[in-house]
C-alpha cells in the first residue's frame, strides 16, 4: 500500500464493513458436490483412486460453503474501491480442473498425501478485480486494505508490474478468517487482463511436452511482446501487501468505588 492512500483507505473501512454485512444477507445457497464414485479418470492417463476422489469431492464441498462469505468480502471491497468484478461467475474452479491439478501433483510426487496437495491449493476460489489505469493503484490499496481489515490473511503477493518482460499484473493469495479457505484475487487493468487472456492459449501450447524447443522460444517471445505493450499504471510497481490492522485496545473499566 502506498502511504498517500493509507488515510482515506482506513476511513472507508467502517462503511465498507456495514456494506459487507448487507451483501452477506443476499448470499446464495451453496450447492454440494455429488457423492463419491469409483474414482476419477482424466486426460493423459490422470487418475484418482476412489478414496482420493472422495477426499477431493469433500474439499469441493467445503470450498463451496466457504465461498459464500469470501464472496461477500470481495464484492464489498470491489464496490467500495470502484473495481469491476471480472468473471465472477467463474469464481469456483470446476471439480474436474481441481482433480486434474491434484492428480498431476500426485503423479509428479508419488506418495504425497492428497490432503497435503489440497491444503496447498490457492485458487479453488478465485476473483479478478479491474480498474482503469488512472485509478488502479488507489483501487488496489483500498481493496486489499479492506480484505485485510476484515480478517483475511495475506498469503501471497506477486507484483510483476516492474518486470522487464513477461506477465504484468498483481496476483494475491488470502486465507479466509472463518473457514481457513485459501482464495486468489488478481488485480488487473483492462490492458493487462486482455494480455493475460491472449497469452493463455500461447502458454498452454508452450507447456506441452510435445512442443519443440524452437516453438517454445517463439511462443515465449510472442507472450513477452504482448505484455510489453501493457502500460504500467502510476505506482503499480510499488504496491505492497497491506499491513494487518492491530486489534482495538480494550476499553478500561472504571475502578470500583
Amino acid at each position: 500500500m502506498t502511504s498517500s492512500t493509507a488515510a482515506p483507505v482506513f476511513g472507508r473501512i467502517l462503511i465498507a464493513t456495514a456494506l459487507s454485512g448487507a451483501l452477506a444477507l443476499g448470499a446464495g445457497t451453496a450447492v454440494a458436490a455429488g457423492p463419491a464414485d469409483e474414482g476419477w479418470k482424466g486426460e493423459g492417463g490422470l487418475t484418482l483412486s476412489s478414496a482420493d476422489n472422495a477426499e477431493v469431492n469433500a474439499y469441493v464441498d467445503r470450498a463451496k460453503q466457504a465461498e459464500r462469505s469470501i464472496s461477500t468480502d470481495v464484492r464489498a471491497a470491489a464496490l467500495v474501491s470502484g473495481a469491476e468484478l471480472i468473471g465472477y461467475e467463474n469464481r469456483l474452479k470446476s471439480p474436474d480442473s481441481l482433480k486434474r491439478k491434484v492428480a498431476t501433483s500426485l503423479r509428479e510426487h508419488p506418495g504425497q498425501p492428497v490432503g497435503a496437495v489440497l491444503a496447498g491449493l490457492g485458487d479453488a476460489v478465485r476473483y479478478t478485480l479491474q480498474w482503469p489505469d488512472g485509478s488502479y493503484s488507489d483501487g488496489v490499496s483500498t481493496a486489499s486494505a479492506l480484505l485485510s481489515a476484515w480478517g483475511n490473511d495475506s498469503t501471497k503477493w506477486s507484483n510483476t508490474w516492474g518486470r522487464n518482460s513477461g506477465y504484468k499484473g498483481l496476483n494475491t493469495g488470502w486465507r479466509a478468517p472463518r473457514s481457513g479457505q485459501l482464495f486468489e484475487v488478481q488485480f488487473h487493468t483492462p490492458a493487462s487482463k486482455h494480455a493475460q487472456e491472449v497469452t493463455h492459449v500461447l502458454y498452454e501450447e508452450q507447456r506441452l511436452p510435445s512442443t519443440s524447443p524452437a516453438r517454445k522460444k517463439e511462443l515465449q517471445a510472442r507472450q513477452d511482446a504482448e505484455f510489453a505493450a501493457v502500460p504500467v499504471p502510476a505506482g503499480a510497481d510499488r504496491l505492497t501487501a497491506p499491513a494487518r490492522l492491530p486489534a482495538p485496545l480494550p476499553v478500561p473499566l472504571p475502578a470500583p468505588a
